[in-house]
């Protein structure tokens, strides 16, 4: 491989085999080298393939003015998260974290500290990623010498959300806003609260997460099968009214109409709980 341009002393961009740009580091990799160099591949310590020159650009323009170390501890984050959350994470994540730990790194210094209103949301609804965000600021105290915020891993985790499910750091918090929102129907109707302690209720909200994102996106799921739909509005009628209640909500406050079937696997779960809850009773 050849340098394409020197980004610092330790990035750089080249040209590989395929004759696709990406992003090398390494220690000294850049270091009085010159464009069209060869790059020698013990010198190579982490490729990155980027989706497109607009994201390799936003990234030289990160890397280019933060210390290498920090640089080293947003890869080893992602590393970790890509492997911990099994999912094929936006290569924007490389941007995206690096900058904002970065700058929170700096806020750090300065003494500024920011309080995120979504902690609590994004250990509930998120719960891997915010794993991920607690692993990061554990690694960062380790690695730096500088403790973070416990809020902060929320807003680390946030990051991970939006590279699964590219998605931008705005939609995202709203779709939380809307998930609490759902949530908050839901205990209204069912006049108790969801403990999200509790496997069902925790598959549930699962559920609720993605009804969130169809909400936002205005998209619709595929229609079941009638009879199926029929049978579960028959057997469950009670559960089916609560959650007629709750598409009410949903279509005054975001014009989003939930379909039969969307209304029928919310049934379901709602009946779960109800009977889950009426278990718990009987057992004390």
């Amino acid at each position: 491989m050849t340098i394409e341009k020197v980004i610092n002393n330790n990035v750089v961009t080249a040209i590989d085999e395929s004759n696709q740009e990406v992003v090398l580091m390494g220690k000294g990799i850049g270091f009085q080298a010159k464009n069209g160099d060869p790059i020698s591949q013990e010198n190579i310590e982490k490729t990155f393939v980027l989706s497109n020159k607009a994201e390799i650009g936003k990234f030289e323009e990160v890397v280019s003015s933060i210390p290498i170390e920090h640089l080293d501890v947003c890869i080893e984050i992602i590393n970790y998260a890509t492997e911990m959350l099994g999912k094929r994470l936006s290569s924007s994540i490389y941007i995206s974290l690096t900058d904002h730990i970065n700058f929170a790194l700096e806020r750090y210094k300065t003494g500024i500290v920011f309080d995120n209103p979504l902690v609590q949301d994004v250990k509930s609804f998120y719960r891997n990623e915010y794993l991920v965000g607690e692993y990061a600021v554990d690694l960062i105290e380790k690695k730096l010498n500088i403790q973070l915020p416990k809020d902060e891993a929320a807003s680390i985790a946030m990051h991970f959300v939006n590279a699964e499910y590219h998605t931008a750091m705005s939609d995202t918090m709203h779709i939380t806003t809307l998930i609490r929102e759902l949530i908050e129907q839901i205990e209204k109707v069912m006049d108790m609260p969801l403990d999200d302690a509790d496997t069902t209720v925790a598959r549930f909200i699962s559920h609720l997460k993605f009804l969130a994102f169809r909400v936002f996106y205005k998209e619709q799921i595929a229609e079941q099968d009638v009879e199926y739909n029929d049978m579960v509005i028959k057997l469950y009628p009670e559960a089916f009214l609560k959650v007629k209640e709750v598409a009410t909500f949903v279509k005054e406050m975001y014009n989003y109409t939930m379909e039969t079937s969307e209304l029928v696997n919310m049934t379901v779960h709602v009946r779960r709980i109800h009977l889950n809850i009426e278990k718990e009773k009987e057992n004390v």
